[in-house]
């Protein structure tokens, strides 16, 4: 297994620990722990990735997983915000928000299974890293918490949701032949 395959792993290892920490309010500055732990899962997103191209170390596995960990990761921390009501104000407009961004993961998950039956391999698009970043930043000044920074936060939630719908939109319009006859 090459140097980017592990990273991924490891992000993946991280999950629980980042899920822990952001829950356990008996330990003092569990947050920043957890936000520490997210921030370091977060980079060895791009590292992995800018390693793969640098050395010419691009997988199959890399392509397929690397995806599924950043789902992994960035769904578990909107669920874990959720229940802290760290969204929104507004509980119904947090759980719409978590549900776009969770339902375009299944959605796009599903494209990759059909393609990867057809033998093709989808990687990630501009839109989809777009995304993934509007995302780990939004998930990152939620996990701060940080009253004075609270627009900002607001802005950040936003901007990951329409591009989660716009990346959505660019997956399936690129990738529709893969489909086949099925759409």
């Amino acid at each position: 297994m090459n140097l980017p395959n592990k990273l991924t792993i490891l992000r993946v290892c991280m999950i629980p620990f980042f899920i822990f920490f952001l829950y356990a309010n008996a330990i003092p500055g569990n947050d920043y722990i957890a936000l520490v732990i997210f921030v370091l899962a977060s980079l060895t997103d791009m590292l992995d990735g800018q390693i793969a191209r640098k050395r010419n170390l691009v997988t199959n596995f890399g392509k397929f997983m690397d995806p599924l960990a950043d789902k992994l990761l960035v769904c578990s921390a909107l669920i874990c915000l959720l229940t802290l009501g760290r969204i929104s104000d507004n509980s119904i407009l947090a759980s719409v928000v978590v549900i776009v961004i969770i339902a375009r993961e299944f959605i796009i998950s599903g494209f990759r299974l059909v393609a990867s039956d057809n033998g093709v391999v989808i990687a990630a698009s501009y839109w989809g890293k777009f995304k993934t970043v509007s995302q780990m930043i939004a998930i990152i000044l939620m996990i701060a918490n940080i009253s004075v920074l609270s627009i900002v936060t607001t802005a950040f939630v936003w901007i990951s949701v329409a591009l989660t719908i716009i990346s959505l939109i660019d997956y399936i319009v690129k990738n529709k032949s893969v489909m086949g006859g099925q759409m």
